[in-house]
């Protein structure tokens, strides 16, 4: 359920420093803004819920269980407010300096470093800290965390894993999809092709510009997957100037210098036409390939990041949402038991078995094709019935290395994708990208915010 898929948005996540007024007033959210009640018979508390979930499939899930949550609770009651994605940050961040910051925002975690240094998140109170640790996958738990304290309530978690046609693969004489650098290799070359004048006719392996999403994710896939980070421990300065670091641009660029990688190209068109032998993506792309491909769906598999050795231990990269509460709420314990309702409390399973139950945020991610960091949620809802290719995601969630999300995480993600696009295009060498991503990067993470 990323955002750029879902709104239009993480393919231009490029903040302005300010935003029209007008996004300050209670209409730019299509509705007026509520009446902070005392909780009185009579006069409700209304907390506001800020979130990406503008339109669409969206806006519908997220309306199903706060109307049930409004429909069952007299005295606490629950507004949504929606923005797009490209303007969510900035949202909360100019919404917060005039005072008019929502009871609950759903942040992409990658920004939580930054909204934590400006005060905008409050920590989770000690007990539902140990109910997001105990109830979610370690990733997710990491990447709702700053600085070692919990700030919310995973919500969706995406993994990345390697999109394979089965098709291409069988007609170039390969049995199965690749374990290892050095088979991913060997596969790409062999399902490549282009026509006699040298235009890509067929991907071995998609690396595109499309978004950051796309050219950062996939890279820093590879890069868990080798061992590396991206970002060091401490969060002050970059770590990809490594072994890992290096491997993982060198393998890029070889791809993009023998033609079996075309950067140019939209690798989310391509591939479901049949013109990508292989990429890297989030699990979220799984339901909009299967609508969009129709009976060729029949021919994409999912299977785990390839490792650079095959002894190797697995890992990937994960992102996602968390669901948090405004350090200027006035409602910050009836705001905290909204979310545990939301996040914790198990309800009937419409998807799963009879009798099943699941939380009510794992159902409403798996109802528009996505994932949550409950792995007991995921298997019961994933379990009869289910796309096959959702499981490689789901298993991921035991491995998967969480974004960094320190304060200049953002600026940090544009300046690698920057950078890695330049490697692609010939504009800079694997020792040049390296080390102008170090320069950059380190500036950004290790000012004072």
């Amino acid at each position: 359920m990323t955002p750029s898929r879902r709104t239009g948005g993480l393919s231009r996540r490029h903040f302005a420093l300010a935003l029209p007024s007008a996004l300050l007033a209670s209409g730019a959210f299509g509705c007026a803004a509520p009446h902070q009640g005392t909780g009185r018979p009579g006069d409700p508390i209304v907390l506001t819920l800020l979130s990406h979930y503008a339109s669409g499939e969206l806006k519908k899930a997220l309306r199903g269980p706060v109307d049930e949550w409004n429909a069952t609770h007299d005295r606490v009651k629950v507004r949504t407010k929606a923005v797009e994605f490209t303007d969510l940050l900035t949202t909360f961040m100019v919404r917060q300096a005039a005072g008019q910051g929502a009871d609950i925002i759903q942040p992409y975690c990658l920004w939580n470093g930054q909204l934590v240094q400006a005060g905008v998140l409050r920590p989770a109170p000690s007990e539902h800290a140990e109910e997001i640790t105990r109830g979610y996958s370690k990733a997710a738990v990491g990447a709702s965390s700053v600085g070692g304290k919990v700030y919310g309530y995973p919500t969706e978690v995406q993994t990345y894993a390697l999109y394979y046609n089965k098709r291409l693969l069988r007609e170039a004489g390969i049995a199965g999809p690749p374990r290892t650098w050095r088979e991913l290799e060997a596969t790409a070359y062999r399902t490549a092709a282009r026509d006699r004048y040298g235009n890509t006719l067929v991907q071995g392996f998609g690396l595109s510009t499309y978004d950051d999403s796309t050219t950062v994710g996939q890279t820093l896939a590879l890069l868990n997957a080798a061992g590396g980070r991206f970002v060091s421990a401490d969060g002050r300065s970059t770590a990809i100037d490594s072994p890992a670091g290096r491997a993982v641009l060198d393998l890029e660029h070889r791809l993009v210098v023998k033609g079996a990688s075309a950067p140019g190209v939209n690798v989310y068109k391509a591939f479901q036409s049949g013109q990508v032998a292989m990429v890297v993506s989030a699990g979220w792309w799984t339901a909009s390939l299967k609508a969009q491909m129709g009976k060729d769906y029949r021919d994409v598999g999912v299977a785990p990041v390839p490792v650079p050795e095959a002894d190797d231990k697995r890992a990937t990269l994960s992102t996602g949402f968390m669901l948090g509460v405004n350090t200027a709420s006035e409602h910050p314990r009836e705001a905290w038991e909204f979310l545990r309702w939301l996040n914790t409390e198990k309800a009937s399973a419409k998807s799963a078995e009879k009798g099943a139950t699941a939380t009510r945020m794992s159902s409403l991610q798996v109802s528009v094709g996505s994932l949550t960091g409950r792995a007991d949620d995921m298997r019961t809802l994933l379990s009869e019935g289910g796309d096959p290719n959702l499981r490689p995601f789901l298993d991921a969630l035991a491995y998967a290395v969480p974004e960094p999300n320190v304060p200049g995480a953002q600026q940090a993600k544009s300046l690698l994708r920057k950078n890695i696009e330049a490697l692609w295009t010939g504009q800079q060498s694997v020792d040049g990208a390296l080390r102008t991503i170090r320069r950059q990067v380190d500036q950004e993470v290790s000012r004072s915010w």
